[in-house]
């Protein structure tokens, strides 16, 4: 299988989209709970910049009584009843709450289903960010936009050797910057980052 990965010095150099979209259609990824009592949402995991590997996040608003205040997340939300598909509404997610529409994406799979401690049941979505507008987030919901170096993750992702293991939601923490991303939106990139370094190429 074609590695979608390069590494030199500990420090990510490039990512193809093709190896990344074969290692994501073989491989199996988290299905949904057997039991329904969790509520279906539905994010977008996108990267951008192929040469120097970046994934996109928000913070949510700092708002009195929001559940997910001052957390970090990957933009998308729950799903409507108008909305077709799982995909359909992480699509119109993305468009409600940043401004990026379906044609700057170029969707690449599934990384399946993860669960929150709220009961929501979250299906994760891989993209490439064509990064070709500008983004319009909502302030309702989003304080600020993070543009994260995939580098930076897979270091800690490393030093705190959470390969080949699931830590335990007190362990799984990512710093960047001045926040830390933590619960399931660590989980959903700790199994992002355990698919590409099970096919890694040193440069």
């Amino acid at each position: 299988m074609k590695s979608p990965l390069q590494l030199k010095d500990e420090g990510l150099v490039g990512i193809d989209i093709e190896g990344l979209r074969d290692i994501i259609s073989n491989h199996p990824s988290p299905e949904p709970p057997d039991y329904r009592t969790f509520k279906p949402a539905c994010v977008f995991l996108l990267v951008f910049d192929l040469e120097e590997p970046h994934i996109l996040a928000i913070q949510k608003a700092d708002s009195e009584g929001y559940p997910w205040r001052n957390q970090v997340a990957l933009p998308g939300g729950h799903l409507d009843a108008e909305d077709i598909s799982p995909l359909d509404g992480a699509f119109r997610e993305l468009e409600e709450e940043m401004g990026i529409s379906r044609d700057q994406v170029d969707f690449i799979g599934s990384l399946g289903h993860f669960q929150t401690i709220n009961h929501r049941d979250i299906e994760v979505f891989t993209g490439l960010w064509k990064a070709g507008g500008p983004m319009r987030p909502d302030p309702a919901e989003i304080s600020r936009i993070l543009k994260i170096p995939l580098r930076v993750l897979v270091r800690t992702h490393k030093n705190k050797n959470f390969n080949g293991r699931i830590p335990d939601v007190d362990e799984l923490r990512y710093p960047f910057e001045d926040v830390v991303i933590w619960g399931a939106t660590a989980r959903i990139l700790h199994h992002f980052i355990e698919l590409l370094l099970e096919v890694v190429t040193p440069d």
